[in-house]
């Protein structure tokens, strides 16, 4: 009996197609036959990836994930090793640039008699299960890569590499603001 587990995600797959599908196969491995000791696996992470997840806000990147496995009795050890980049749009200036990605992480994944997860890095698994279906925990661990605040690096002498034209076209925008002001007439009112 083949039973494919999904790991938990922040954005569900999309409905099931067959390009879907089939692309994401590459993401399930069979454990069963693996013998005790460690394993790679290696995965290019294109554009077609964050296009299975219906709510990615990541529509382009390129990164290369090293899945290292280590097969044990009781547990299986999977440590994620990501380089690459992804393509996002800088919150002062709405630039695109490529922002570099990287970073490990680590997940245990063991044996017991029901499917429940222990803690964001635990999950505990049917000991007749025989695949894992790794694509959701690729998904979150690279869009965990993305800070809440996203701007331009500065360059190597400390300057910002934002659009000098769309950062005036603001700075002008706000001092007009700050003269037009609604509210200047009720600076001066005192109740009193």
């Amino acid at each position: 009996m083949l039973i494919t587990i999904l790991i938990s995600t922040f954005a569900p797959l999309k409905p099931e197609t067959t390009k879907t599908v089939d692309y994401l196969k590459q993401f399930v491995i069979p454990f069963v036959g693996l013998s005790a000791g460690n394993h790679q696996f290696d995965f290019e992470i294109d554009d077609k990836f964050f296009a299975s997840f219906e709510y990615s806000e990541i529509k382009e990147a390129w990164a290369h994930v090293r899945l290292d496995l280590e097969r044990q009795d009781r547990m299986l050890v999977l440590n994620f090793t990501i380089t690459g980049t992804i393509r996002v749009l800088c919150d002062r200036c709405l630039g695109e640039f490529d922002m570099p990605v990287t970073g490990d992480e680590e997940y245990f994944i063991k044996f017991g008699h029901e499917h429940k997860e222990e803690d964001e890095n635990v999950l505990v698994i049917s000991e007749n299960e025989t695949h894992i279906d790794i694509a959701n925990l690729v998904y979150d661990y690279l869009s965990l890569r993305v800070p809440y605040r996203v701007v331009h690096p500065e360059d190597e002498s400390g300057v910002s590499q934002c659009d000098p034209e769309v950062l005036a076209r603001i700075e002008q925008l706000s001092a007009r603001k700050e003269n037009d002001s609604q509210w200047d007439a009720l600076k001066n009112f005192n109740p009193e």
